[in-house]
């Protein structure tokens, strides 16, 4: 890789900004990145450890009624060369008669600043994603001339832009989904077309036991979120918190999520906690989403399992840490 690389790398990514085609939203956003799975919503986290990431989710709502939202991800990630780092993700979104399927290749360039005692990276990525969108209409019966009873499908091509900065325990994350504008509406028969360009900005701060003084590790993180057509607006308040075990890490995370829009003042919001641990090259969680507030679309909570599994590398990316002498991992 020549020196050039990074140069071109940057300038294709602001080159695409301009570009408008006809695309579709891909994934939903949910509070599975704190699930050891940043790179699920931020590409330039793609090939930031030293070692490989394979993570696999399932989601789910109303457990044993048929139609029930459901969405199941399977994503890799791992580092490519000295600076490089390459990701896919395959993942299937259902919601009662609509449907989208789809799969994501990204690429991401890291550039170490300053030194071992400073430790600084500066991430870029970048994504490409086909994604098929269908209406299940072979099981109405209502009878009605725009219903065709027939499986309505669409194909549409996306991309995601994500930059990050990392300094010894600090991260921070900027990234935009759907770049490529707008997406055709399936229920409207004359496939209008919308802007569903999503704005990300993510950042927290990890506390060691040197810093903290005690056997725990916190690591606390807002990520912010804008939608350009609605104007919507949605913040994640989130604590996650460390515990080392002989063998393994217990971790458990709390996610608040608030909406803001312009037009009410009761807004959505939902609370996310999260179980895990780490065990050897292993992961597994638990993700419950419960909505609450005056505004209730449904009674009914969101589950979610992650299974994790790291290779390549005996242990994630670490640092010097010059406050306590000793070596910490990076995320």
């Amino acid at each position: 890789m020549t020196m050039k690389t990074p140069k071109i790398f940057i300038l294709s990514l602001f080159f695409l900004t301009f570009i408008v085609m006809k695309a579709q939203e891909t994934l939903p956003i949910y509070s599975d990145y704190l699930s050891d799975n940043v790179y699920l919503v931020h590409p330039s986290a793609a090939g930031f450890t030293e070692f490989s990431r394979v993570r696999l989710t399932a989601r789910s709502q109303w457990n044993g009624i048929p139609n029930a939202p459901s969405l199941q991800t399977l994503s890799y990630n791992s580092k490519f060369g000295e600076k490089g780092g390459l990701g896919f993700i395959i993942f299937n979104d259902k919601n009662g008669y609509h449907s989208q399927q789809g799969i994501q290749g990204t690429y991401a360039y890291h550039i170490v600043l300053g030194n071992i005692r400073n430790y600084q990276k500066l991430s870029f990525g970048l994504s490409f994603m086909v994604v098929n969108n269908s209406v299940d209409e072979t099981s109405f019966i209502i009878p009605d001339p725009v219903i065709s009873q027939i499986v309505q499908s669409e194909s549409y091509f996306n991309a995601d832009v994500s930059m990050a900065y990392h300094n010894v325990d600090f991260f921070g994350y900027f990234t935009v989904k759907n770049l490529l504008l707008s997406a055709r509406n399936l229920y409207n028969k004359d496939y209008e077309s919308l802007n569903l360009r999503r704005y990300l900005v993510s950042f927290g701060h990890y506390f060691d036991n040197f810093a903290t003084k005690g056997s725990m590790e916190f690591e606390p993180s807002v990520m912010i979120q804008y939608v350009e057509r609605t104007k919507e607006k949605f913040v994640d308040f989130n604590m996650k918190v460390y515990s080392e075990l002989r063998n393994a890490k217990v971790w458990v995370a709390l996610s608040y999520r608030r909406g803001f829009d312009n037009f009410d003042t009761k807004q959505l919001s939902y609370l996310t906690p999260i179980v895990g641990v780490n065990f050897e090259k292993y992961m597994i969680s638990y993700t419950y989403t419960k909505q609450t507030g005056e505004i209730l679309f449904d009674d009914a909570g969101y589950h979610q399992i992650t299974l994790g599994f790291n290779f390549g590398g005996d242990s994630p990316r670490r640092f010097w840490n010059e406050r306590s002498g000793k070596t910490n991992r990076m995320f």
